[in-house]
């Protein structure tokens, strides 16, 4: 499963690709290592109705069958039409998530014994793309030590692998959005209808490629670095 990616574009860059009304986020740096429990930028639309973009947590509530002290969340959700996931599927629980690139542990492990990640993007350029997500408002414990509290959380869907992803990781990859008829239509269109975007990228618009620079080595989002507005 992926339980790692990162977003570089712009703040701005985000906005514009994905119609948001409302930037609800203040100043947004380079995120790279996006962890599961880590907060992070996705374009929500909100409960008042505006499209926005949000900081939320990575992980959605359990099943409460596995849930056993603190709640750690699912980050990747696979069996969308499952009791516990169709609550989430109207439009105001969509989310998307901008990433530029994201990563699957590499099935062989390098010459020191551990495993390495394997990166994936749209192409070498890592421009903006965006996962199909879920959010939801939520007052539980994510952590024993901190006892309960109020978080919003998102996670994002997946699907069966493309031939890309497939030899890295042969059970699922996530599902990417890479059009604004796309997006519109997981933001807004009834679930039936969304749901069908549950398939895997075409292979020819997914690349491996080297891993992401060190934060020091980014500086400023970078303005462009975006797919074609579609």
């Amino acid at each position: 499963m992926c339980n790692l990616y990162n977003v570089t574009t712009s703040q701005q860059a985000i906005i514009e690709w994905s119609r948001a009304m409302r930037d609800s986020v203040g100043n947004l740096e380079p995120a790279l290592d996006i962890y599961p429990n880590y907060p992070a930028p996705v374009v929500r639309n909100a409960a008042d109705g505006v499209r926005e973009l949000a900081r939320l947590q990575w992980g959605m509530p359990s099943p409460p069958a596995y849930v056993k002290g603190a709640d750690r969340g699912v980050t990747n959700i696979r069996n969308a039409g499952s009791p516990h996931w169709r609550r989430w599927l109207k439009p105001e629980s969509r989310c998307i998530v901008p990433f530029n690139s994201f990563a699957e542990p590499s099935p062989s492990k390098d010459e020191s014994g551990r495993t390495p990640n394997v990166w994936f993007a749209i192409d070498d350029s890592r421009p903006l793309a965006f996962f199909a997500g879920l959010w939801t408002p939520w007052h539980g414990v994510r952590k024993v030590k901190d006892g309960p509290g109020d978080f919003e959380l998102y996670g994002f869907l997946t699907t069966v692998p493309n031939a890309v992803v497939g030899p890295v990781h042969p059970k699922a990859m996530p599902v990417i959005l890479t059009t604004r008829d796309e997006i519109e239509t997981w933001l807004t269109a009834p679930a039936e209808e969304a749901l069908l975007l549950q398939r895997p990228l075409a292979d020819d618009l997914l690349t491996i490629v080297s891993a992401p620079a060190k934060i020091e080595d980014v500086g400023p989002a970078a303005p462009g670095g975006q797919l074609p507005l579609l």
